[in-house]
């Protein structure tokens, strides 16, 4: 309860929760479109493209200003974008192909610059290298400002632009043929993506960053069919893990904030694929499960009324093991007992088992049913 206070209490703190909330809130809304259009790692090549924006921005410029560094990343995510578009448009170069040239290239031209400030004595460049693996606790208010008055533009745009970005990731084709400018579209949502990824990087850096963009979406698809409820839930997840990353990093000294909050996000989504209610690994497991024990007593069920037809009184009873026969599988006595508890068998003696009122209804209701389909 006291590390909640300090949410209230402590500046550092509160500053880098809502640092770190901001950006899950942003990466996690927009990263949606990059999962579903099947472009998780353009949040990874982007990042790393930033890089040589960051550095240029302070060479030209001398500040590091959040926002001129958050300009300059922006810049040359953009310019890695169109770099990406064009190469997948005028040659036969695949996407991911294309993602990972800009990924190398210009990430290795960010570094050279980087080292190049490095070795100049000159150069005010101390802070440069927390781009790289993220310092979140640097944060100042006027950063949380920056990147929330960024990431809420981006937002804004999004929600002008919705019905098109769905366009664009579910049929873009039949988007072309409304008239709708599916390129200019696609630049548009690509950008908004790069402003999530630089107004992530001082807090978990260039290298941490991919998961915030692919992580929440991934949990989020989890729980959900409809890209409305995906998009809120995707941004719930952001906001979540940045604010329990940076609340856990606090507990221990040397704890960086970027991979704690990556490593919450991580069992955010570890927890989706277990527990999810749509697609979790365990309710997918009770789901088959129960639609197995279904079967079963439809099955002993039919077979019993069968069984029953061949006589002229249909509750004349019928074993175990007759009934085992028919059924060809184990676990007739169980199903039979469930059958009992229902109301559609009854147990005329130690082995003996016969079909009820109910019982014979519901097997003819039963044998209607598969006929239709």
């Amino acid at each position: 309860m006291e590390i909640f206070l300090q949410l209230f209490t402590d500046y550092t703190i509160r500053t880098v929760a809502m640092g770190a909330a901001v950006l899950g809130i942003v990466s996690g809304s927009l990263g949606t479109f990059a999962m579903l259009r099947r472009q998780s790692l353009l949040g990874d090549a982007m990042s790393h493209a930033a890089l040589p924006g960051v550095v240029l921005a302070f060479m030209l410029t001398g500040s590091k200003a959040p926002v001129v560094l958050i300009l300059g990343a922006a810049v040359a995510g953009v310019i890695g974008t169109l770099f990406m578009l064009t190469i997948t448009s005028f040659t036969r170069i695949k996407e991911d192909s294309a993602l990972g040239i800009i990924l190398s290239v210009f990430f290795g031209f960010g570094l050279m610059l980087l080292t190049f400030l490095q070795r100049n004595p000159g150069a005010n460049q101390a802070g440069l290298n927390s781009f790289l693996f993220g310092q979140a606790a640097t944060l100042l208010v006027r950063d949380v400002i920056t990147m929330a008055i960024f990431g809420g533009g981006a937002l804004l745009l999004l929600a002008l632009f919705w019905k098109e970005f769905k366009l664009l990731s579910f049929d873009r084709d039949f988007g072309a043929s409304l008239g709708y400018p599916m390129v200019m579209l696609d630049v548009l949502l690509t950008s908004l993506l790069v402003i999530a990824i630089v107004i992530g990087l001082q807090a978990v850096g260039v290298v941490l960053m991919s998961a915030m963009i692919v992580a929440p979406a991934a949990a989020a698809r989890q729980w959900t069919d409809r890209l409305g409820i995906m998009v809120v839930l995707s941004a719930v997840f952001g906001a979540v893990a940045g604010v329990s990353g940076s609340l856990i990093s606090s507990l221990e000294r040397g704890l960086s904030t970027g991979p704690v909050v990556v490593l919450v996000i991580s069992t955010i989504v570890f927890i989706s694929l277990l527990f999810a209610t749509r697609r979790g690994v365990v309710w997918n497991w009770i789901r088959r499960q129960r639609q197995r024990r279904i079967l079963r007593l439809e099955s002993v069920l039919n077979h019993m009324f069968k069984l029953a037809e061949q006589h002229d009184d249909w509750s004349h009873p019928h074993s175990t093991a007759v009934i085992q026969t028919m059924s060809y599988g184990r676990g007739v006595a169980p199903t039979l007992q469930a059958l009992v508890g229902r109301g559609w068998v009854t147990q005329v003696d130690k082995d003996l088992w016969a079909l009820t009122a109910e019982g014979a209804k519901e097997a003819q209701r039963f044998a209607r049913r598969t006929e239709v389909r």
